[in-house]
């Protein structure tokens, strides 16, 4: 098992990184908690891993924090929720803000995520609730940081675009949620952050 990684970041495309360890490129998916806490390409990174192996193939996950992959294995538990699912969970809602859905029994803030049904939310509340004290021992209240633009507003905007529908958003449903921020001399991270935040709190 991989626990960790610690090594060179060469490329982040939102859901994915290439972090390079002594020569040898990992591809490692990551949510968007962890995107924003990111360092510049080039720089050192370390991240908190989960390997999950299936018959088609290895996939490599990777977190900031440990709050966030032990949420990561706590959902992934849950059925009818696989890592793409629980990916989404953690790119939309901070730690503490899903635990006090759960809490809060909050199932409409939940189905705003991708690819969540009221039977799935519903089921999330039930699997989750003995988990809670464990989970919100650990949780994190550091708010995640963002950073400056690495290119033109296009760019931006293209990237947050991709990052949302390979989160799960459908192209109109990502239109809209990155609507009236394009203008904004905003980084990808700022705007998939915005538009993240907009789809869990929109009425």
């Amino acid at each position: 098992m991989i626990g960790r990684l610690r090594g060179i970041l060469l490329e982040k495309q939102p859901p994915r990184l290439l972090i390079d360890v002594q020569g040898v490129g990992y591809e490692v998916e990551a949510p968007m908690s962890t995107f924003y806490e990111l360092p510049a390409q080039g720089e050192a990174i370390t991240l908190r891993t989960h390997l999950a192996i299936k018959e088609d193939g290895h996939t490599l996950y990777g977190f900031h924090t440990e709050q966030e992959r032990a949420l990561f294995r706590s959902l992934i538990r849950v059925s009818g929720v696989g890592p793409k699912m629980a990916l989404a969970f953690l790119s939309g809602m901070r730690t503490e803000e899903f635990l006090w859905c759960v809490r809060q029994r909050d199932t409409a803030a939940l189905i705003r995520l991708p690819g969540v049904g009221k039977k799935t939310a519903e089921r999330l509340i039930v699997e989750m609730q003995d988990r809670l004290s464990a989970l919100a021992t650990q949780a994190s209240t550091a708010a995640g940081a963002s950073f400056s633009a690495a290119g033109g507003a296009n760019e931006a905007f293209t990237e947050a675009m991709s990052a949302l529908l390979a989160l799960g958003y459908k192209t109109p449903e990502a239109q809209q949620l990155l609507a009236g921020l394009a203008e904004a001399e905003l980084s990808s991270e700022e705007l998939i952050r915005l538009a993240l935040r907009k789809a869990v709190h929109k009425p």
